[in-house]
C-alpha cells in the first residue's frame, strides 16, 4: 500500500542563506546537506543505525508510549565543536505549555554517535550556514533523536502542538518513514497567517527554520500495517546561551 504526500520546494546549498534570510524557512535534500556538511551522502545514511535501541521518553504527560529519544548539548565556536557535560533539556511554558517549565534528562547520545566523523561535520557545516546569516560568536546547540511510532496506535511528533523551541534557529532532518501514514509538516508564520504544509519523505533531507519567524508542528502518524514508525533528528541554535531552568540542578 502507497500513501500520496505532498513535496516541498526545495532549496540548493548556494541559495540556503538568502532563501532562509527571506522566507524564514528552507527545505533542502539529503543531497544539499551532505553537500552543506562535506560529507558523502553514504556516511550520512549510515547515521541512521543510532536511532535504533532508543529510550522511551518517560516525560509524556498525555501517557503516551510512542516517543523515544536522546539529548545532546554543544558549544559551537567557529569549527571547533565541543560537547558540553550532559543537562537537562528545559523550556519555559511560553514555548512549551505541555512539557514547559520542568527538567527532562533524557539519555544522552551514544559515543559511537558523538564521535562520528560525519555527524560532527552535519553540526559544524549547518553552524556555518547558519552564522552566515547571523554572524555569532557561540552558538548553544541542541540535538535531539526522536523516533515516533504507533505503539499505541497512534504517534504524535509533536504533542505539545503548534510551537516555537525559543531559540534562534531550528533544523528538522527527516531519516526514516517507515509503515505509516500522517507525519505532515506544518509551518506558519509566526507574525501573520500564512502557512505551509508538505511531507518531509527522503532521509536526510531537512527543514531548517529561523524560530523567531515561524511557528511549526508535526501531524500524528498512524501505521499501514501492524506497526510503523518515523525517525527525525532536530537541532536547535540559539546565540544566548542554553535554555536553562531557575532552579538549575545538576545529575
Amino acid at each position: 500500500m502507497t500513501t500520496a504526500t505532498l513535496a516541498p520546494e526545495l532549496t540548493s546549498a548556494k541559495e540556503l542563506t538568502q532563501a532562509l534570510r527571506s522566507q524564514g524557512y528552507v527545505v533542502a535534500s539529503a543531497e544539499t546537506v551532505a553537500e552543506m556538511s562535506k560529507v558523502t551522502l553514504a556516511n550520512l545514511l549510515n547515521l541512521t543505525q543510532f536511532w535504533e535501541g532508543l529510550p522511551r521518553d518517560p516525560y509524556l504527560k498525555d501517557g503516551g508510549r510512542y516517543r523515544f529519544r536522546r539529548h545532546a548539548s554543544y558549544e559551537i565556536k567557529g569549527d571547533h565543536l565541543h560537547l558540553v557535560a550532559h543537562r537537562a533539556h528545559w523550556q519555559s511554558v511560553d514555548y512549551n505549555a505541555l512539557h514547559g517549565g520542568i527538567e527532562r534528562w533524557f539519555e544522552p547520545v551514544q559515543a559511537a554517535l558523538l564521535n562520528n566523523p560525519a555527524w560532527q561535520s552535519l553540526l559544524l557545516g549547518l553552524a556555518q550556514v547558519l552564522s552566515g546569516l547571523k554572524p555569532t560568536q557561540t552558538w548553544f546547540v541542541e540535538a535531539h533523536q526522536f523516533r515516533i511510532d504507533t505503539t499505541d496506535g497512534i504517534g504524535r511528533p509533536t504533542p505539545e502542538g503548534a510551537h516555537r523551541d525559543g531559540v534562534d534557529f531550528v533544523a528538522v532532518f527527516l531519516l526514516d518513514r517507515v509503515g505509516i501514514k500522517g507525519g505532515e509538516t506544518r509551518i506558519f508564520d509566526a507574525s501573520g497567517s500564512a502557512g505551509l504544509r508538505f511531507t518531509l519523505a527522503q532521509p536526510w533531507s531537512v527543514l531548517l527554520m529561523n524560530d523567531e519567524k515561524m511557528i511549526h508542528e508535526s501531524t500524528p502518524i498512524q501505521p499501514l500495517g501492524d506497526y510503523g514508525y518515523r525517525d527525525t533528528l532536530v537541532l536547535t541554535f540559539r546565540s544566548n546561551g542554553f535554555q536553562d531552568s531557575p532552579n538549575r540542578s545538576q545529575q
